[in-house]
């Protein structure tokens, strides 16, 4: 009776196409995790960016009809509280501090000397911000008020973002 099995070649090459194959799987799951942790960082990045977009516009939607104090790289004005009472009359601000963070400053209340504002990073990682305001003769300019003849509030507000990462985003909020 002839001993059956497999030679010292077949196994050597089984072992082979085995270690080739967890090779390729070992890469491939690499890619993977590499692109799901991409994938994550810039979905991270975008939310950020819909949150900051969605709390300027509740502000400006909520500003209240007195001085506001804006320039091309800072917007400051006050607002009403929401109707759902979650938060109180108060003075805001928007502004890009040095770290090249937009910044959000909140008052106490709604007159900006009523103390220190709180401060916080509403947005990272900006290489430029860039405001405009739209006076009554639908023009744009770089601050408000131009003159002592306009309004408390301009008619909208244009934002410009650039994000250190290059990409660039446009919004135009309406006042009126």
């Amino acid at each position: 009776m002839k001993a059956r099995g497999f030679t010292l070649i077949e196994l050597m090459s089984a072992l082979l196409i085995l270690s080739l194959l967890a090779v390729m799987s070992f890469r491939g799951l690499g890619a993977v995790l590499d692109a799901r942790d991409r994938v994550r960082q810039e979905s991270e990045k975008w939310r950020g960016v819909a949150a900051f977009f969605s709390r300027l516009q509740r502000d400006l939607q909520l500003s209240a009809p007195l001085p506001v104090q804006a320039a091309s790289e800072r917007l400051e004005f006050s607002r009403f509280a929401a109707a759902e009472g979650v938060d109180a009359p108060r003075r805001v601000a928007y502004r890009l501090n040095a770290d090249r963070e937009v910044e959000l400053w909140l008052w106490p209340g709604l007159d900006a000397a009523a103390g220190e504002p709180a401060r916080y990073t509403v947005l990272p990682a900006v290489a430029k911000l860039e405001l405009r305001y739209l006076d009554g003769a639908l023009a744009w300019v770089d601050a408000w008020p131009a003159s002592e003849r306009d309004p408390p509030l301009p008619q909208a507000v244009r934002l410009r973002v650039v994000l250190a990462s290059g990409e660039e985003l446009v919004r135009v909020f309406s006042l009126k």
